[in-house]
């Protein structure tokens, strides 16, 4: 493995990681806000990248360039507004694009 592949993955895994954390983080934390307690009660409403991270999902992210993480549960009948399940679903979403602004202006 030549050193600009080996500085190329030891970029890139980091921010893969921080970038799924983030993502199902928001979901998360937007579904608290609107009341649903599901994700909270599993320990998901956290940027510990333990609770986010699916192992074949990380390893098809690096090795065949799509992958995912785990999913954040969500029961919409605890949602306390009709297009809570719209913000919910969006926030993750709007994690990656709120990131990419930030690194982008680095």
């Amino acid at each position: 493995m030549n050193p600009a592949t080996i500085a190329y993955y030891l970029a890139f895994i980091p921010a893969i990681i921080i970038a799924i954390t983030f993502h199902e983080f928001a979901h998360a934390r937007v579904a608290l806000a609107f009341g649903d307690r599901t994700a909270y009660e599993q320990g998901r409403v956290t940027l510990n990248p333990l609770a986010h991270l699916d192992p074949i999902g990380l390893l098809g992210i690096i090795f065949a360039g799509f992958g995912w993480g785990r999913p954040v549960p969500v029961d919409t009948h605890q949602l306390r507004h009709p297009k809570a399940n719209l913000l919910v679903s969006a926030a993750g979403p709007g994690a990656n694009l709120l990131m990419a602004a930030l690194v982008g202006r680095a």
